[in-house]
């Protein structure tokens, strides 16, 4: 449970001041990340910079100086818009369920002229920035009174009905996550997470006992959807194929890869998505065992760092809206290899600053740049 705080004495900083507090070792952690994202793309587009890996490049430096620029900015300025963006992102997920564009049988991007976004990735951050709000302006005593508790629930259920709906249970897992970690930092009782757990496994079990019972809840297509994913050599070249296709790239990997380049699965097209979703597994294949725990525990390495500078920020929203920010990258990662290696269904999660994609990398490094305010600012600004 985190201690409420509010901000100290109004002090006006100098911009040499910010950039003393900045956080420069997170912000090369993460330049770290996306620069191992390059080499990937260079690799999956047969050894060159033209094309995805030039334009992630260009992508990440423009989203590198929008966190700097963010940084700079008053963490009481983000606050006061945080309302704006939720309602902003919410929006964008109704537009795009009405007019938005179909691709590979989901639809999940917003056509606005000029580049497609897609909404779901910006509501991750609009969802936490919410609700780092909502309590940092809630009453301590407050927070764990059902009537409150709905109302939270009620501000990431809408958003995660709407991206469900697309379909994306991937992002709707993520926003739920992110939804969850602010809310028992902010407090709520563990009375309530509890219940979740037990409706959660309640649910499970009566999704299984149904089967071939009258009051069956799933179609007969999800449950074999389900049984694909328990044992891919059941549709090795329908359903399962996808993940068949990863687990032998990773295996064939070993432990020191077959080197940059060497790729058999990828290079031969046998492994989908190489340059998004399973763009951890030519990682693997082609650096093995080492290269894969490597970039791990570079991730891990981000989220310590976010974490412990979440911890020592002096204000209630600041440290929401770090941790939230913290476990929604961890979150993130984490979904997508336990997908690719088949812990988890194939729910289309990228990976954090390495796969290819403009909205998640720029809404990434906005998120970044959020916390990297509330570092900057949160001991120096006067509560209002």
């Amino acid at each position: 449970m985190m201690r409420r705080g509010g901000f100290n004495e109004e002090v006006e900083l100098s911009i040499g001041q910010k950039l003393l507090r900045f956080n420069w070792l997170l912000a090369a952690l993460l330049a770290a990340a996306a620069t191992v994202g390059f080499l990937m793309l260079y690799s999956v587009a047969g050894g060159t910079l033209e094309g995805r890996a030039e334009r992630q490049i260009i992508l990440f430096a423009l989203g590198f100086g929008a966190m700097m620029l963010v940084a700079m900015i008053d963490i009481r300025f983000w606050r006061r818009l945080s309302v704006l963006f939720y309602i902003g992102a919410l929006g964008m997920l109704v537009l795009t369920h009405f007019f938005g564009e179909t691709g590979k049988g989901a639809q999940r991007w917003l056509d606005l002229r000029f580049m497609q976004i897609q909404p779901s990735e910006p509501m991750k951050i609009a969802l936490v920035m919410a609700l780092a709000a909502f309590y940092h302006w809630l009453e301590p005593e407050r927070v764990s009174r059902p009537f409150w508790v709905a109302v939270a629930l009620l501000i990431a259920l809408v958003p995660a009905a709407l991206v469900l709906q697309q379909p994306d249970l991937g992002t709707t897992m993520l926003l739920l996550a992110g939804a969850g970690v602010v809310m028992f930092l902010a407090g709520v009782s563990w009375w309530y997470f509890g219940g979740v757990f037990m409706l959660v496994g309640a649910g499970v079990w009566a999704v299984f006992a149904s089967k071939g019972a009258s009051w069956q809840i799933l179609k007969d297509y999800q449950y074999r959807r389900i049984e694909t994913f328990l044992d891919p050599s059941k549709d090795p070249l329908g359903a399962g194929y996808h993940i068949t296709q990863s687990t032998i790239a990773i295996g064939s990997g070993g432990l020191d890869g077959k080197g940059l380049l060497r790729g058999s699965q990828t290079h031969l097209r046998f492994l989908p998505e190489a340059h998004t979703d399973f763009i951890f597994t030519t990682l693997a294949e082609e650096f093995g065992f080492r290269g894969g725990i490597g970039l791990l525990s570079l991730y891990m390495l981000i989220i310590f760092v976010a974490t412990l500078t979440a911890i020592r920020i002096g204000n209630m929203f600041g440290r929401l809206l770090a941790g939230g920010v913290a476990a929604t990258f961890f979150f993130f990662f984490a979904i997508n290899v336990a997908m690719v290696t088949g812990l988890a269904p194939v729910v289309g999660v990228p990976l954090p600053l390495v796969s290819y994609g403009g909205t998640s990398m720029l809404t990434l490094m906005f998120a970044f740049g959020l916390l990297l305010s509330a570092q900057v600012h949160g001991d120096s600004a006067a509560e209002r």
